[in-house]
C-alpha cells in the first residue's frame, strides 16, 4: 500500500466503504469487486486499497480472529506481525515482571502491541516505514491514550520514563533464507545495537527461529516458540523480563494450551539406542533450543541415530514437547518393495515423515501407487548408513 492508497482509505468514506465490502477470499471475488467499486464512480487509490484490505483481512483472520475484520495491514506487515495469541503471552511476561510501560521499537502494524495494550501496559510504538506507523495508530486506536504510535527509527527515541523495550529489527537485504548467515550490521537496527540496549534496559527481541545461535549473547533467556506445529519464532529476553537461571526454553502452543521446557543451558543428547516400541518427533522448538536430551529422559527413551531429531523408546509415554508413534514394523526402505508391501496390507492413507534422508515425499507418494482402506504413518530415516522405513500408528 501507498501513501495515496492509504489517504484514501483513512477517510470515513473509505473505511464505511471497506466494512461494506466484506470480505474477498479468492482472485475472481477480487475482480469482480473492483469493477462494481469502479463502475460506481470510486477512485483507483480507493479501490486498490478497499479490495487488497478486504483480501488481507481474510488472511489475517489466522492470527487475529475476529479483531482482524476492524484492523488494517500491509502484506509484509501481516507475514511478519506476531500472532495475537503469542503476542499476549510477550505480554504476560513483561507484566509478569512489572513492567506497566513498554517501547515497542519497530511496532511493524502493532501486533505485539495489542497483546501489551489489551493487558493494561502503556505502549510507546514506533516504526521506521510512514504508512505501517499510520497502520499501527488505526489498529491501536482503540485503546486511546495507553498507546503512542509514532513514525520514527527505533535508535532515535527516547525511552526516558520506559520502564521496558520490546524489538523486532528487519532485515535490510529481502530475501535471504534461514540457512544464511546474516551478518548483525544487515539489521535495522543494528544488532549490535539492539544488544547493547538489552544489556542496560529490561526487554526482548523477536527473531526468526533459524536465527545464528553462535550470535546470541551468554547472559539472555534464548525462548524458541512453536505454535500448531510451527516453529514461528525466537526471542531472546534481557534484564528483569528474563528468568533466573534459564538460557534456554521451549514454548509450544496449541489452541488455547501451552507448556514449556526451561533448562540452564543446552542439555546433552541421550544415548543413542536400538529401535523400540515408539518412536518419538520432538516439537520444532525443542530441536531448536537444543533440549532434546531433557525430553529423551522424561520419556525414558534415547537417540535412535546421532545427529537425528527422532527418539526411541520402550515404555508407553509421550509428552506435549512430542509427536508420538507406535511402530506396527519395519518395511523395505526400497521404493518398489515399499509400495509392494503397503499394498499388500491395504494402506491406501498414508502420511511420510522423514529426517535424515534425502526423499521427496510427494515423488515418493506416486511411486508407491497406493491402494486400500487402511492409514498410516511412515517415518522414514536412517540408522548410520542404512535407511529405515517404519510403519507406524500416531499415539
Amino acid at each position: 500500500m501507498d501513501t495515496s492508497e492509504l489517504t484514501a482509505l483513512l477517510k470515513p468514506d473509505g473505511l464505511r466503504l471497506l466494512d461494506e465490502l466484506g470480505p474477498i477470499v479468492s482472485t475472481d471475488d477480487a475482480a469482480r469487486a473492483v469493477s462494481r467499486l469502479r463502475a460506481a464512480g470510486h477512485s483507483p487509490d480507493l479501490v486498490s486499497a478497499v479490495v487488497g484490505q478486504a483480501r488481507l483481512r481474510v488472511r489475517a483472520a489466522a492470527k487475529f480472529g475476529a479483531f482482524a475484520d476492524r484492523m488494517l495491514f500491509t502484506r509484509a506487515g501481516l507475514e511478519q506481525a506476531t500472532r495475537l495469541s503469542i503476542a499476549a503471552r510477550h505480554a504476560g511476561r513483561f507484566r509478569a515482571a512489572g513492567m506497566t510501560s513498554v517501547a515497542d521499537l519497530g511496532c511493524g502494524i502493532g501486533g505485539d502491541a495489542l497483546g501489551m495494550a489489551g493487558l493494561g501496559i502503556r505502549v510507546h510504538a514506533v516504526d521506521a516505514d510512514e504508512v505501517t506507523a499510520a497502520i499501527a495508530a488505526y489498529n491501536l486506536a482503540p485503546f486511546g491514550e495507553s498507546t503512542m504510535v509514532a513514525h520514527a527509527r527505533a535508535e532515535d527515541v527516547d525511552l526516558e520514563g520506559t520502564d521496558a523495550v520490546w524489538l523486532d529489527p528487519a532485515r535490510r537485504t529481502a530475501g535471504h533464507s534461514e540457512t544464511r548467515q546474516v551478518a548483525s550490521s544487515e539489521w535495522s537496527p543494528s544488532l549490535e545495537w539492539v544488544f547493547d540496549l538489552l544489556r542496560r534496559t529490561p526487554g526482548g527481541v523477536k527473531l526468526g527461529p533459524g536465527f545464528d545461535r553462535t550470535q546470541i549473547p551468554d547472559d539472555v533467556e534464548a525462548q524458541w516458540i512453536s505454535a500448531d506445529g510451527s516453529t514461528i519464532e525466537l526471542v531472546l529476553w534481557a534484564g528483569a523480563v528474563a528468568r533466573d537461571h534459564v538460557r534456554r526454553a521451549a514454548l509450544v502452543v496449541r489452541g488455547d494450551e501451552a507448556w514449556e521446557l526451561t533448562a540452564p543451558a543446552d542439555s546433552e543428547d541421550a544415548a543413542e539406542r536400538e529401535l523400540g516400541a515408539f518412536v518419538h518427533e520432538p516439537d520444532g522448538a525443542v530441536i531448536r533450543a537444543r533440549l532434546i536430551g531433557e525430553v529423551a529422559r522424561a520419556l525414558e527413551a534415547g537417540m535412535l541415530s546421532p545427529g537425528i531429531a527422532y527418539l526411541t523408546s520402550d515404555a508407553p509415554l509421550t509428552s506435549p514437547f512430542v509427536q508420538s508413534f507406535r511402530i506396527r514394523e519395519q518395511l523395505p526402505a526400497d521404493p518398489k518393495k515399499l509400495g509392494q508391501a503397503l499394498r499388500a496390507r491395504g494402506i491406501g492413507t498414508l502420511e511420510i515423515k522423514k529426517r535424515g534422508v534425502d526423499v521427496d515425499p510427494a515423488t515418493l507418494r506416486k511411486k508407491l501407487a497406493l491402494r486400500g482402506d487402511d492409514s498410516a504413518t511412515l517415518l522414514l530415516t536412517r540408522v548410520g548408513s542404512a535407511r529405515l522405513a517404519l510403519l507406524a500408528d500416531r499415539v
